[in-house]
């Protein structure tokens, strides 16, 4: 049972630092390749920043 949630909390995180990865353009963060592997790392713990919430949420927006 274990394995199992541990497998669905990687899909979960995988997913949201690809969706981020793919979406990062759109949001106001300076545009390195540092800068967006370190947020689209870290999303999960950055997510208590309002305005991490914020540039989040517009990355994960289909133009």
């Amino acid at each position: 049972m274990s394995t199992l949630i541990t497998i669905l909390l990687l899909g979960v995180y995988g997913t949201g630092a690809w969706k981020f990865w793919s979406g990062f353009d759109r949001t106001n963060f300076n545009r390195s390749f540092s800068n967006q592997l370190v947020l689209s790392g870290l999303w999960p713990f950055l997510l208590f920043s309002k305005s991490y919430r914020k540039n989040f949420t517009k990355a994960f927006k289909d133009q």
